[in-house]
């Protein structure tokens, strides 16, 4: 039906234009902004998840900034425990040299000194921000800048169940890795396996048996103490006493080579776990491309097309209006 009130061709000409249109503006969207699902009027559902697993992603960034962090302290400990096990050693070869008949003790003391002093200097210097498990005071106030902790904690993960979220952490005992402990109270932490109760005052401050070199607080032995005030010392000593001194120094080597081996375990540990946080935030990270991101190939070829429909669209009104003026033959 021919009508002058309704142009039914235009009508349905425009709304095929108008959703062409709508169409052309979505698809530039997406090939501006590359997402597929960009809010959540687009896809609700696809958002939400989206949007949380990019929260968890800047959450794991975080912890593999932590990781780096726990990793270096590691590191820097290790390293200082291994040159304090070569000092160490060095000092055990001097007493060695001084069993022999003839040699001069006193001279070979000035050396050992020489020794302890790096040691100190080595302890004092395994600091990594503000954390140094060479050189402690368990009796530190906490209160300070840097409070003592048995069990220093590395953030690890950041795991999420459901609604709910924890964070994970790898736990490093430092209670056995003091060179010196500067805490002189008596309420020292468990360093070594001998049957000390007080005066624990780190691996290589700490008294040992004359017997059998492990830490005892009925021993006298100190192979060299965190002030200076009381260490090894072998200018007059008798063949028996340096004998002691190389049987304490032998068990002080034992238990750095075991704190050495706990600390080079617990890097190993942390630097898996930051690999593995890389890799799962690198798979989230694909997770969420493939619930929201655009693919242009698709968005390109299907713009052509909707351009090409929009033209059409253009050409079609264009005849449907021009139909109207047909009407007018009729009444010439």
């Amino acid at each position: 039906m021919n009508s002058i009130n309704t142009n039914f061709a235009a009508i349905t000409a425009l709304q095929s234009l108008n959703q062409t249109n709508r169409n052309m503006v979505e698809t530039q969207s997406r090939i501006s902004t590359g997402f597929r699902v960009g809010q959540a009027a687009d896809d609700a559902a696809y958002w939400s998840m989206a949007t949380t697993m990019r929260s968890d992603n800047k959450s794991l960034s975080a912890v593999s900034d932590a990781l780096g962090l726990g990793s270096a302290t590691v590191d820097v400990a290790y390293t200082a425990m291994e040159s304090a096990i070569d000092v160490t050693t060095e000092i055990q070869k001097k007493l060695v040299a001084a069993r022999e008949p003839g040699v001069d003790r006193a001279k070979v003391q000035t050396e050992i000194d020489a020794l302890q002093d790096q040691l100190r200097s080595i302890a004092e210097s395994a600091s990594f921000s503000g954390q140094n498990w060479l050189s402690v005071d368990n009796g530190q106030s906490a209160g300070g800048t840097y409070s003592y902790k048995a069990i220093e904690e590395v953030v690890s993960s950041f795991v999420r169940t459901g609604t709910s979220v924890k964070v994970g952490t790898i736990q490093i005992d430092i209670s056995a890795t003091h060179l010196f402990n500067k805490n002189t109270d008596g309420a020292g932490g468990a360093i070594g396996s001998g049957s000390a109760t007080a005066d624990q005052l780190g691996i290589l401050g700490s008294a040992r048996s004359t017997t059998t070199g492990e830490i005892d607080a009925a021993g006298t032995i100190v192979i060299a103490s965190a002030d200076g005030a009381a260490e090894m010392d072998i200018s007059n000593a008798t063949d028996a006493e340096v004998d002691a001194f190389i049987s304490a120094v032998d068990r002080a080597l034992q238990e750095m080579t075991t704190a050495a081996t706990d600390l080079g375990s617990a890097k190993k540990r942390i630097d898996l776990q930051a690999q593995f946080v890389s890799n799962l935030s690198d798979a989230i990270s694909r997770g969420v491309s493939t619930l929201v991101d655009a693919d242009m190939n698709r968005e390109s070829t299907r713009m052509q097309a909707l351009q090409v429909q929009q033209q059409l669209g253009i050409q079609a009104l264009s005849l449907a209006n021009g139909n109207s003026q047909n009407i007018l033959a009729l009444f010439r």
